[in-house]
């Protein structure tokens, strides 16, 4: 079972996708389910279905530890990955409540590593992806939306974590909830 742990941006599917929409006449841009927009706090991978106790024991404590109340994040900006020369994933960022999922992000990253799982190879950016570039052929549009453009998405209450089942389909991946996490 492919799994991950998110923070879900709720109730901003149709703000996402006013976002998206900024993108609309750029050629080799995927833009994702406005629905699904979370930002991935672990990505944990294909993971045997027998440790989902202890994996679920472990992301407990590590929200624990994490001592993270709920709180309020506001999203907005846009970013890319790796960078604007090779555009890989178009995503809009964390301006506000980027500290309290950093902290759930690090504590999970120990958690999850000391029970086995692989470490993550690149730095933790707080973002929520909202497209993925198949070809460049419309990269020029997507730089210049990126340089140009500072949009608001939306401000959201962040009360849980979630552990994640991601189902890879034809039509694009299908998330279920395996578990919640209060904060």
């Amino acid at each position: 079972m492919r799994l991950f742990v998110s923070a879900d941006l709720d109730g901003l599917a149709n703000e996402v996708s006013a976002v998206q929409s900024l993108f609309e006449d750029a050629s080799g841009l995927r833009t994702t389910d406005p629905k699904q927009a979370h930002v991935t706090l672990k990505f944990l991978g294909d993971t045997d279905p027998d440790r989902l106790d202890e994996l679920t024991e472990a992301l407990e404590v590590a929200v624990d530890n994490a001592s993270v109340s709920p709180f309020q994040a506001e999203i907005g900006g846009l970013g890319v990955f790796p960078h604007l020369d090779y555009i890989s994933v178009v995503w809009v960022g964390v301006r506000a409540g980027s500290e309290q999922l950093t902290r759930l992000h690090e504590s999970i990253e120990a958690a999850t590593t000391d029970i086995g799982f692989d470490p993550e190879d690149h730095d933790f950016t707080p973002h929520a992806t909202i497209a993925r570039m198949d070809h460049a052929g419309g990269k020029e549009l997507v730089q210049d939306v990126v340089e140009s453009r500072d949009p608001d998405v939306g401000t959201i209450q962040f009360d849980e974590i979630r552990l994640i089942k991601s189902e890879l389909t034809e039509e694009g991946p299908e998330y279920s909830i395996v578990e919640r996490f209060p904060l």
